[in-house]
């Protein structure tokens, strides 16, 4: 699955979309994304001056996007009615730092998958090495019911 596709489903866009190909999908199991991590990506220019490092928070997002792509096409979910929103995150652990260059492989497997509360083991690698691991807690709200909440 390449950018264009990614964008169809997902609703994040510059400078937060986070995926940048799907490699691998088992609907119903798992997933591989990339995400290439790239010293012009704004978040750099304040984290951390001379000493560049992508922030942890980027790496379980870039996952939890990666598994949203995977609940969205597992569950049928209707592109644009439906919203994936992060639910919680479990035993998030950084194993080393994820710097500009680097290429991210996030891999995302179904612990259990339904619209009301899917979680999902999540492991971000750069090359052979884990760099970040967690579980990850998501939902799928209907657009429609976010937008009377937020007024």
């Amino acid at each position: 699955m390449e950018a264009r596709e990614i964008m169809e489903i997902l609703p994040h866009r510059y400078p937060l979309l986070l995926v940048d190909k799907v490699v691998e999908m088992e609907l119903g199991k798992r997933i591989v994304g990339l995400k290439n991590v790239s010293i012009n990506e704004p978040v750099f220019q304040g984290h951390f001056p001379g000493f560049p490092l992508m922030p942890g928070v980027y790496v379980l997002e870039a996952m939890a996007q990666v598994g949203g792509i995977l609940m969205i096409k597992s569950l049928g979910l209707e592109v644009g009615k439906h919203a994936i929103v992060f639910a919680g995150i479990d035993e998030a652990r950084f194993k080393r730092p994820v710097y500009p260059g680097d290429q991210l492989l996030l891999e995302l497997e179904v612990v259990s998958l339904k619209k009301s509360l899917s979680k999902m083991r999540g492991t971000a690698r750069v090359g052979p090495e884990v760099v970040t691991t967690a579980l990850l807690y998501a939902a799928a709200r209907e657009l429609q019911a976010i937008s009377r909440r937020s007024q």
